[in-house]
């Protein structure tokens, strides 16, 4: 009989931001596959956790799928982490899970935190219907195209950003989406956490003043009335 895979959410920021359910798996699971050993070791050290880790990250994703698919066959239970938030969700993940659903094995989530569902409820835009996008594009054309592609979405649109491209993305943003309410949402869950609120052009102006730090996400209100 196959193991299970789990899926477990883990802190964005703030390493109190994890269920008693996510700490249970991690505790009984056989193995933990992680986005970055180092990261993962100091949530597992939080909680007490002694573990048997296997590196799991993006340049190293398909190499290590056979590895873990194996394990999972000879029953052995694995709980996918990543560095923060949900796996597979702009995180390695994705197709570790598509293999293991291909081959029948279990695949079951813990839910818990994700950085895109904390900064739109809290963002004070529409939470009804949103579109989410991933990171954005790194190069110049490719990102205009995929704004104006989106430009005419209903719903609330969302973006992660490393936030040393943030000047950039504005500067993209204020050419095609004008006035439209964005807001920036930084170090959340951390000592200072922050949302920025304006239209492109404010927030490239308090973006020229300040030097951010990590990741941040970036909401955009949708064309819908």
């Amino acid at each position: 009989m196959s193991g299970t895979l789990y899926l477990v959410a883990t802190p964005i920021g703030n390493l109190e931001d994890i269920t008693f359910r996510a700490v249970r798996v991690l505790k009984e699971a056989d193995i933990v596959a992680c986005e970055d050993t180092r990261q993962t070791l100091k949530l597992l050290n939080r909680y007490d956790l002694k573990k048997n880790l296997i590196s799991f990250y993006e340049s190293r994703e398909k190499q290590r799928i056979p590895h873990l698919l194996n394990l999972l066959q000879s029953g052995r239970s694995i709980a996918l982490v990543t560095d923060a938030g949900t796996p597979g969700i702009s995180d390695p993940g994705f197709r570790l899970v598509r293999e293991a659903v291909r081959l029948n094995i279990p695949v079951v989530p813990v839910p818990g935190p994700a950085a895109v569902t904390a900064a739109l409820a809290a963002s004070g835009l529409p939470t009804h219907r949103f579109l989410f996008m991933g990171f954005a594009p790194v190069k110049k054309e490719s990102l205009r195209k995929t704004l104006l592609s989106v430009r005419e979405e209903e719903g609330t649109i969302i973006f992660y950003l490393p936030a040393r491209k943030i000047g950039s993305f504005l500067e993209a943003l204020r050419d095609s989406f004008e006035d439209r309410p964005v807001v920036i949402a930084r170090e959340m869950t951390k000592i200072y956490e922050e949302f920025l609120r304006g239209t492109p052009a404010e927030l490239l102006e308090i973006a020229k003043t300040r030097e951010f730090k990590g990741e941040v996400t970036v909401l955009i209100q949708g064309a819908g009335k």
